[in-house]
């Protein structure tokens, strides 16, 4: 379990395909306090950390991970926001985010007001889905490529979100432009109480 606040952007060292499977090497700063086995969120996607060398580590991403999420689109170099796994004796500074991705969305707008930025997705959405939760809704909270935002000008196919400088200079926000994909896992409790509805 998650949280939605990132550490840091790690950087994409290697990246292998193994049949389905795509294996990434990282580097970042906590990268030496890492174990095998160890969960670690990548732009949203809970992956298991399988082998450590020297300042890097290795994930493992599967086909069906690959499908749903931007992770197979991830080339040498690329920043990918990380997080570990949220320690249960601390205070829930975003939401509860369990990393398992959703969907994919698209930025179609970039727009800078007063030192912050906003940014408008686009994400493919159908009635049986939403009735199951799979939509956002205004003030809500939304993970966005792993982190926890609050949802702005909701509608049926898409949303903004505001991100504040630090958030633009600490995640991979700042690489963002239009046409970029990104993560998207929705409110779990939305998710919840939805399908309890359905049991009325």
């Amino acid at each position: 379990m998650f949280s939605g606040i990132i550490e840091e952007s790690a950087k994409v060292v290697k990246t292998v395909h193994d049949a389905g499977n795509l294996h990434l090497t990282l580097s970042c700063t906590f990268a030496h306090e890492l174990k095998i086995d160890q969960s670690v969120a990548h732009n949203g996607v809970c992956l298991t950390v399988v082998s450590l060398d020297k300042g890097e580590y290795t994930v493992t991403a599967i086909q069906e991970t690959l499908d749903r999420s931007n992770l197979g689109l991830l080339q040498t170099g690329d920043e990918v926001n990380v997080e570990r796994s949220m320690l249960m004796n601390g205070r829930l500074d975003g939401h509860i985010v369990q990393g398992h991705v959703d969907q994919t969305a698209t930025c179609v707008a970039v727009d800078e007001v007063d030192g912050s930025h906003y940014y408008t997705f686009e994400y493919q959405i159908n009635k049986e889905m939403a009735r199951q939760g799979y939509m956002t809704v205004e003030k809500g909270s939304v993970t966005v490529n792993g982190v926890s935002l609050t949802v702005c000008n909701s509608k049926e196919h898409s949303f903004q979100v505001a991100i504040i400088p630090y958030t633009f200079e600490h995640t991979n926000f700042h690489t963002f432009k239009v046409g970029s994909i990104v993560n998207l896992e929705f409110d779990i409790l939305g998710k919840y109480v939805s399908k309890l509805l359905t049991y009325k």
